[in-house]
């Protein structure tokens, strides 16, 4: 990690770092730190603004706004990583969140139009009707675009696509436009979710010893802004409940976590990947909750047969994951000569050796605490499960290479427990490349993936490299760290 706060031995009420004899010249005072974080916040709050007024008038584009926002947010995070905070620190970093997603929020979403999909379908379900019988341009839906005709207007695919979105998804759009059918609704309760995650973030973050400020690592991070208070993604959702089933897996509550794993898989369908993280050898309970829960939930929608899977499978033809087309990693091994006839079918085989891979270790580390194996990562025991679950969630972004930014979103917040340099270019990288000309599908694409996974890998021997460097913990790494309880 690219720093330990440890709490372990300190008063809770201490705010102070317990400093080596002779204050290090890069070793700022707290006060220093919070100005700095001011200064920081106020940039990023401003260039929020700024994205906005670029929906509507170019001024310096989409990809300087980020650029600039990367730049200051790496800024943030060294300094929150390696300097002294005090009781002010954590209120300025959730000040400067409130702020930054106040701005963003009344917009209209310009990014993506997923959301108007959301509301829709839970307008739909509030006349009675299956959101999975129906594509929205149906004629048996004509009755419902009077009163919804902004809505309408802007669902993509709505001529010929079902939804896609699983049965959790399909609760929680019935329930917020219960309240409020409203666009500007539907993104407050996505930021409003990620509230929740920020809860836990900070609980797991004490429980671990780590200082609650390092919680800047997702309340600044750009990207979490753009895609969630900006364009309202069911991603906000669905972090929540893996954060949520990380804390009740780190408390040893079986039953508990496989609900929140069972929930955020009936959200967003990924987060099934990380069950064999969270699986603790010789407790049947929390997968035995999982399967009920995902069965319950499309147990609920089953009155349209296999409808109820929506348009996944038309998706995964649409994005080429089926045919492999869209595979960065496969790409570039065929074009190596003799690699050139290499199948997807060969690619998949590949990614399954891998995940097996990453499973064993799960076994080995995370399926219980004792042994040789249970402190990975200077991670205790209890909560060894967290680094080869990150391990799980990282993989499967970078074997399948997704194409859209929300899609990695549910990295920042293993990134904010577990900060490194590789995963923090990866999202970054990927944000900025993300809002420039190379975004587009095709051979403009596979060279923005070039540069993102070559930049992942200069960061990767980067950090090895520093972890080896003798300065390297007496420079950027602090020794103690704390900061007031909540």
């Amino acid at each position: 990690m690219i720093a330990t706060t440890n709490l372990a031995g300190s008063s809770p009420a201490s705010t102070r770092i317990e400093s080596p004899a002779g204050k290090h010249w890069l070793v700022a005072r707290a006060w220093e730190t919070n100005a700095a974080l001011v200064l920081i916040g106020l940039g990023l709050f401003f260039l929020t603004r700024q994205l906005i007024s670029e929906y509507d008038h170019f001024t310096i584009g989409f990809s300087g706004v980020s650029g600039w926002s990367c730049i200051l947010y790496l800024g943030a995070a060294f300094i929150v990583l390696t300097q002294p905070v005090d009781r002010f620190t954590f209120p300025i970093i959730l000040l400067v969140a409130v702020a930054c997603r106040l701005v963003a929020l009344p917009a209209a979403p310009y990014l993506s139009s997923d959301i108007y999909r959301y509301v829709w379908d839970g307008v739909v379900q509030h006349a009675h009707i299956s959101p999975y019988r129906y594509v929205p341009g149906d004629a048996a839906l004509a009755f419902l675009r009077g009163s919804h005709e902004s809505i309408f207007e802007k669902i993509n695919r709505r001529d010929y696509a079902h939804t896609i979105y699983p049965p959790a998804a399909q609760a929680l759009f019935y329930l917020i436009t219960w309240i409020s059918p409203t666009i500007t609704f539907m993104k407050a309760v996505m930021v409003l979710f990620e509230a929740v995650t920020m809860y836990e973030l900070v609980g797991l973050l004490r429980s671990l010893g780590i200082r609650r400020e390092q919680t800047l690592l997702y309340a600044w991070c750009p990207v979490v802004v753009w895609e969630i208070a900006g364009s309202g993604h069911l991603d906000s959702a669905a972090m929540a409940f893996i954060a949520l089933a990380l804390l009740a897996r780190y408390r040893r509550q079986p039953v508990l976590t496989g609900l929140f794993l069972g929930v955020a898989v009936l959200l967003k369908l990924y987060p099934l990947v990380l069950l064999p993280a969270l699986y603790r050898r010789g407790d049947f309970k929390m997968p035995a909750m999982v399967a009920g829960v995902v069965g319950l939930g499309y147990a609920a929608y089953s009155s349209v047969g296999l409808l109820v899977f929506g348009f996944l499978g038309g998706y995964v033809k649409e994005e080429g994951l089926a045919t492999g087309a869209r595979y960065f990693l496969l790409e570039v091994a065929q074009q190596i000569p003799s690699l050139h006839n290499i199948s997807t079918a060969t690619y998949f085989g590949f990614c399954a050796a891998v995940f097996l891979g990453i499973i064993w270790w799960c076994w080995r580390v995370a399926g219980f605490e004792g042994g040789h194996y249970q402190r990975p990562f200077d991670f205790d025991a209890v909560a060894s499960f967290v680094p080869p679950a990150f391990a799980l969630a990282a993989t499967l972004m970078f074997l399948f290479s997704p194409h859209y930014a929300w899609y990695i979103l549910w990295l920042i917040p293993f990134l904010t427990l577990m900060p490194n340099l590789p995963i923090l270019t990866y999202v970054l990288g990927f944000f900025y490349l993300y809002t420039t000309a190379l975004a587009e599908p095709g051979p403009k694409m596979f060279l923005a993936n070039k540069i993102l996974y070559a930049s992942v890998f200069a960061a990767l021997i980067i950090q090895l490299a520093l972890k080896r460097w003798p300065i390297h913990r007496s420079m950027f790494v602090q020794r103690a760290v704390t900061s007031e309880s909540l």
